[in-house]
């Protein structure tokens, strides 16, 4: 567990790296402004499409030659995108963070890796929090890599940041390598007693716990990127835009400490919709006003938010599934959660071009209500069941 959790603290730091300095990296190298958030919802793309042969690779291999394969892919996608910028070629900027998707697709898995290596369910949502606190220190090193770095070579601003990149998940390949986790299921035992795809899918747990995944993580991935355009937009500096999604990412790990107690405490489903609630309040204090204030202090609800919400509903996707479904369930929650992401991301340069920040918090809020509705009537025809 050790090991999962140093692994996640150096590939949870390339996720803030890019998604901080996408944008702006994105205005510098294109003259269309609507384009400018492309790379990262380029790397949401990426991250949604390699869920599936990514879990396919764990299914076949074991999860270590996939999380071995996707640290390399992070080296060399760091290394491309660095290179995009010193040759201010927007198409190869992308291209490297694109590659970044596998990677981070492999990272998001971890906190499966966290529930097979415990026997008891029980224990599971404690698992994935625990897995999580790895969050944490990343939440220290890719902001910091930011500030550190973007200026570190002069005449290719924000390079410097991407070759560091490229170095945590250098840094990460001994650590996988030394991972020792359950083998892959046989053949025989993956199709077993195993139901049909569809016929999990439709099941109102997995609609739940999947809906709840979807618009905790896209709702927090989508403001997160919008953030510091907005953020310099309205006149504050790139440190500060930094310094906010520094926060951010902190809010959305520290309370790893704790969530799986709350979880073993008062139940998934409570959870989940306490940190749908703090999704929503960023929301109205975002709406608030435009001072450092509104925006750190929104950012830091959003990540407490999405740290309830997520974990909530990751913790409730292991009830829809058999020891033998467990895989292609996975993969089809995350293609879902991060397919859904790389949508929106498209569109959140667009729409903070168009609506602006607040149009952008205003529309989040029926998005919220909904999967809160979902959420209670599951909860009430269980407790009639």
């Amino acid at each position: 567990m050790g090991l999962l959790v140093a692994a996640q603290s150096l590939g949870g730091a390339s996720p803030p790296i890019i998604i901080s300095l996408g944008g702006l990296v994105g205005q510098q190298l294109s003259s269309n402004p609507a384009a400018s958030t492309l790379p990262v919802s380029i790397y949401q793309l990426g991250l949604a499409l390699s869920t599936l042969p990514a879990a396919w690779i764990m299914n076949r291999m074991g999860r270590r030659a996939a999380y071995v394969l996707g640290a390399i892919l992070g080296v060399i996608s760091g290394v491309v995108a660095a290179q995009g910028i010193a040759h201010s070629d927007f198409v190869t900027f992308c291209i490297g963070t694109a590659l970044a998707g596998f990677y981070a697709a492999c990272v998001q898995s971890y906190r499966f890796a966290a529930t097979d290596m415990v026997s008891e369910p029980a224990q599971q949502a404690k698992a994935i929090s625990r897995v999580m606190i790895g969050g944490l220190i990343a939440a220290i090193i890719g902001p910091q890599v930011v500030i550190w770095t973007r200026d570190a070579l002069p005449a290719t601003p924000f390079a410097g940041s991407f070759y560091s990149q490229a170095a945590l998940a250098l840094l990460a390949l001994p650590l996988l390598m030394g991972l020792r986790l359950p083998p892959p299921q046989s053949k025989k035992a993956v199709v077993g007693d195993a139901r049909p795809l569809g016929e999990i899918a439709r099941t109102p747990q997995f609609v739940v716990a999947c809906a709840a995944g979807v618009v905790s993580y896209g709702l927090m991935a989508f403001l997160m990127t919008a953030a510091p355009m907005a953020m310099v937009g309205c006149g504050h500096s790139v440190g500060e835009a930094a310094m906010g999604i520094q926060w951010h990412v902190l809010a959305m790990f520290v309370p790893s400490f704790f969530t799986g107690k709350l979880i073993a405490r008062y139940g998934k489903r409570p959870v989940t919709a306490l940190g749908l609630l703090m999704i929503g309040a960023a929301g109205v204090l975002a709406l608030t006003g435009l001072d450092i204030f509104h925006f750190w202090g929104s950012l830091i609800l959003l990540g407490v938010g999405w740290n309830f919400g997520f974990i909530g509903a990751t913790a409730l996707l292991t009830e829809c599934y058999r020891p033998s479904e467990r895989a292609k369930v996975q993969a089809l929650n995350d293609f879902l959660v991060f397919g859904t992401v790389a949508m929106a991301s498209f569109g959140s340069g667009q729409l903070l071009h168009s609506a602006g920040w607040n149009g952008i918090n205003i529309g989040m809020l029926p998005l919220v209500a909904v999967v809160l509705v979902l959420l209670g009537l599951h909860s009430q025809r269980r407790a009639k069941a």
